[in-house]
């Protein structure tokens, strides 16, 4: 199958015939997304795409957690690892212009292009997926979960909207969004299932194997054929407007960021932060007394 690439937040090999693996390789930082693990998420699926022998492609993650969501001790600008690939200007700039333009790169473009892939992609989710996380996650075309996981965008407490890739009423329905970004409560793997975000959930011990089982039985199939499908259903959801409503609630997300700046000489509500860490800390608590 030919040696795997390097890389140094992620992991790319070929685990099955026609299967590529994508994983996410910071489990002390809980799968944080760096700037670079970003570029590197990319890079791993540019691979994939132009690999021939691959027929689909998994996202997986180490450790405890897929991902707790932006490694917000990251200080690395796009500009410092690699020049932009998404084509959004400005970065450079000071102020409100420069971090939207690093959001339309990295966040907001880079979901949008893995959605938009020609291969299936699948993920693997154990733990905790947290804001930031299912951004790693809502772009792709299956989810596999783990009885433990947890889906989570508790980012209301920092005065944002929710995460850049806004598509939480498509992904659990409008009135479950509402409540997940209001409270800022997760919900559970079943839970997921029964919304119809989370296509099968199975035993923690078993999310590797079924997942790549899951990999190798679509992977067996024409990849025209495997095209065309994730073609018409996605153009199915972009005839409903999604894209036209990520683009709103984008321009929304960056006027909460403008706004904190004004009020809290930062992108986001300072206070947000010991409200999730209380939050979190009552969590564990009540699942240690169970």
């Amino acid at each position: 199958m030919g040696e795997a690439p390097l890389f140094e937040d992620i992991r790319y090999d070929r685990p099955a015939e026609r299967v590529a693996r994508i994983t996410l390789a910071r489990p002390e930082k809980h799968n944080g997304q760096s700037t670079r693990m970003l570029y590197e998420i990319n890079d791993a699926l540019n691979l994939a795409m132009d690999d021939d022998g691959v027929h689909a492609v998994i996202v997986a993650a180490d450790g405890k957690n897929f991902s707790s969501g932006h490694d917000l001790t990251d200080t690395a600008k796009i500009g410092d690892l690699r020049p932009p690939v998404m084509g959004f200007g400005g970065y450079r700039q000071p102020g409100p212009e420069g971090y939207m333009a690093r959001e339309q790169e990295i966040y907001l473009g880079f979901c949008w292009r893995w959605r938009n892939l020609p291969k299936p992609i699948i993920v693997a989710v154990q733990g905790k997926a947290i804001a930031g996380g299912l951004m790693l996650i809502w772009p792709f075309d299956l989810i596999i979960a783990s009885e433990d996981a947890e889906f989570s965008d508790p980012v209301v407490a920092f005065g944002m909207n929710g995460h850049e890739f806004f598509v939480h009423a498509y992904e659990v329905g409008h009135r479950k969004a509402k409540q997940m970004l209001f409270t800022g409560e997760p919900i559970g793997a079943a839970e997921a299932k029964q919304l119809g975000m989370v296509n099968e959930v199975v035993p923690r011990e078993e999310l590797e194997s079924f997942t790549l089982a899951m990999a190798e039985k679509i992977a067996s199939r024409p990849m025209i054929g495997l095209k065309m499908a994730k073609m018409s259903v996605n153009q199915s959801m972009d005839a409903q407007g999604l894209w036209n409503a990520i683009q709103s609630a984008f321009n929304l997300h960056h006027f909460g960021h403008a706004n904190n700046l004004v009020m809290h000489g930062q992108l986001v509500d300072p206070a947000g932060l010991e409200t999730i860490k209380r939050e979190a800390r009552a969590s564990r608590e009540r699942a240690a007394k169970e």
